[in-house]
């Protein structure tokens, strides 16, 4: 996807447009956390509200990355907003029928996510923060308001799985994106991080494997299929979760 000059102007209101992927798919780029912490930089010094976009299966380093820019960049020039504190919640999936997909895109309130980010992108140096829900793990819940976006600070960065797919109303929130990243490390690096990842937060060695080549492992399928329409495709060489 052709995204717009990141030096130029970045109004609230700019909107990238959603087009046909590519015929051929982009290549994965190696790129240092220095080279991307560059690269997010100049988003940030481009003018207004720039939301720059983090995708990946789960496991590929989206909110380690994020993390990592905004901690480069400071808290005066980026924020991360996390797409997981829109998971529906444990008792709304049960009412569903879907606890045991937990992840999948259908287990998100997309509409909310769209929303945030419009207002979000519409916010001008002197408004009122915007508070934004986050996922604890430790508890597997989202928990409203837990990250404030100052309107004053020109970088957001959004990271999740689902930000390039096409139904619903992803296509809203990925319209206030500027750039979109999709992080594509090794396959068996992704699943040793993502296997270690649900041990550590209480599943059995047994359950946490079950888990990532399962459920998680179908969702990694469906995000795939949104590669090409990415503005890069990196292999972060740095990451370690």
């Amino acid at each position: 996807m052709a995204s717009p000059d990141p030096t130029g102007p970045a109004g609230p209101a700019t909107i990238c447009p959603v087009t046909t992927p590519p015929t051929t798919p982009p290549a994965a780029a190696r790129l240092t956390t220095a080279e991307l912490v560059e690269r997010a930089a100049r988003l940030a010094a481009a003018g207004g509200r720039t939301v720059l976009g983090l995708v990946g299966a789960p496991g590929a380093g989206k909110s380690t990355l994020a993390h990592a820019l905004a901690d480069a960049l400071g808290p005066e020039r980026a924020v991360v907003v996390g797409m997981d504190g829109f998971h529906l919640s444990n008792a709304v999936l049960e009412d569903l029928g879907r606890r045991d997909r937990k992840g999948a895109i259908d287990t998100f309130d997309d509409a909310g996510y769209a929303t945030l980010l419009e207002r979000i992108a519409a916010q001008r140096p002197g408004d009122a923060p915007v508070y934004a829900p986050v996922f604890r793990r430790e508890i597997e819940e989202p928990v409203a308001a837990g990250v404030a976006v100052a309107a004053d600070v020109p970088l957001v960065v959004t990271e999740g799985n689902y930000l390039l797919a096409r139904t619903g109303a992803w296509p809203r929130a990925r319209a206030r994106m500027r750039e979109v990243w999709y992080l594509e490390p090794p396959e068996e690096l992704r699943l040793d991080r993502l296997v270690a990842r649900h041990a550590a937060y209480g599943r059995s060695p047994q359950e946490a494997r079950d888990w990532a080549l399962g459920t998680d492992q179908a969702n990694a399928q469906l995000i795939a299929t949104t590669r090409a329409d990415a503005d890069l495709v990196l292999e972060w060489v740095d990451a370690e979760a």
